[in-house]
């Protein structure tokens, strides 16, 4: 039985170190290498991939996710959509002492549910609630069936098709971007490497130093029978794979030289403000063909409010409002958005901006 190296190659400088790390030790033979496409990325990374390709003498093999089946499902519910209960807004329900009232179940026990309080778990008491007006229809109307099945079609845009099948985008609270994107194609490559008979070890650019999320990152774990995790630069920083790069004589992504503290989505939905602005300035038309996604996937939602960066409750009427245009518009002001950064209309598109030093 063979061990096999698989390195998710992202574009970024943490998987580019990770591949260097792992073919110095293992060689090309026994490494592969798997860049997962999320269909929301700037040509600038495919033109890296190819990059790394001719500078290291290998192949990366390109996998990407489908959800042509999932989307014909969708358009077969909503087709077939009968239903015929209400759904209505609630409220919370206090005594005349402006305390909560608890729920209680048939048998008049108090209900609760499992919460978690910095990591601990605890039981919260559920607080009753009362329903609010008249509610509304859970079926798609007709209207909204024509307007949804006139664009619910596979684009063969992983990104776009993933949003169109769940009418919404991603957010930070419901990530699905990256499990149905990332992980999944990745783990099924690797687990057909495991049915062939190999044993594979999944090597991720992961390092502690990332995100509060990340500070316990393990170097090495068995995720499952004949899989296994490394990753090697969990105790590296920025700064370390940036020199390990260089002394391999491997460039950066040049994106890292115009305004991206991050090489992947462009946008990702947790973009901060500076690197929405860099994108807006030096990139409009990623801008407007998120913009175009937008419209898109709002004719697909029964909320027909769907918008890139989340903007819960609104209504189609508000959707433009808090489109991607908005938050670019946002991106330019500052003392907490009541008055446009002068200093931000200076950027150049073509000037050198580092959040790493790169421009030194």
């Amino acid at each position: 039985m063979s061990i096999i190296h698989v390195v998710s190659v992202s574009g970024g400088k943490d998987s580019a170190a990770t591949l260097l790390v792992a073919l110095q030790r293992f060689g090309r033979h026994r490494v592969r290498a798997i860049f997962c496409d999320t269909g929301n990325e700037h040509q600038a990374v495919y033109d890296y991939l190819s990059y790394l390709e001719l500078a290291l003498d290998i192949t990366i093999d390109r996998l990407k996710a489908r959800f042509d089946q999932e989307i014909a499902n969708k358009r077969m519910f909503i087709a077939r959509d009968r239903r015929t209960r209400r759904a209505y807004h609630t409220r919370p329900v206090f005594d005349a002492d402006n305390n909560p009232v608890w729920a209680r179940d048939g048998r008049g026990n108090l209900r609760w549910t499992l919460a978690k309080d910095d990591g601990a778990l605890y039981c919260a008491l559920i607080q009753k609630t009362r329903k609010v007006g008249g509610g509304h229809k859970v079926r798609w109307s007709n209207r909204g069936k024509r307007r949804a099945l006139s664009v619910l079609q596979p684009t063969g845009n992983s990104f776009l098709d993933l949003c169109l099948w769940r009418g919404r985008f991603p957010s930070p609270k419901a990530q699905f971007c990256t499990e149905q994107l990332k992980v999944a194609p990745a783990v099924e490559y690797q687990l057909g490497l495991v049915d062939e008979g190999h044993s594979v070890v999944s090597w991720q650019g992961v390092r502690r130093d990332e995100s509060e999320n990340r500070k316990n990152a393990l170097k090495f774990e068995r995720q499952a029978p004949g899989l296994y995790i490394y990753r090697p630069l969990v105790e590296w920083s920025a700064a370390d794979v940036f020199k390990h790069c260089a002394a391999e004589g491997i460039q950066p992504n040049p994106l890292y030289r115009q305004g991206m503290t991050r090489v992947g989505c462009m946008p990702c939905i947790n973009v901060n403000k500076n690197e929405m602005r860099e994108i807006a300035t030096r990139f409009p038309d990623e801008i407007a063909r998120i913009a175009e996604w937008e419209t898109l996937v709002s004719q697909a939602s029964k909320r027909q409010a769907a918008t890139f960066i989340p903007a819960p409750g609104i209504t189609p009427d508000q959707a433009s409002d808090h489109g991607i245009y908005s938050v670019v518009e946002w991106s330019r002001t500052s003392r907490g958005g009541r008055q446009y950064d002068l200093l931000a209309s200076l950027i150049e598109p073509t000037a050198c901006a580092s959040a790493y030093g790169l421009c030194e």
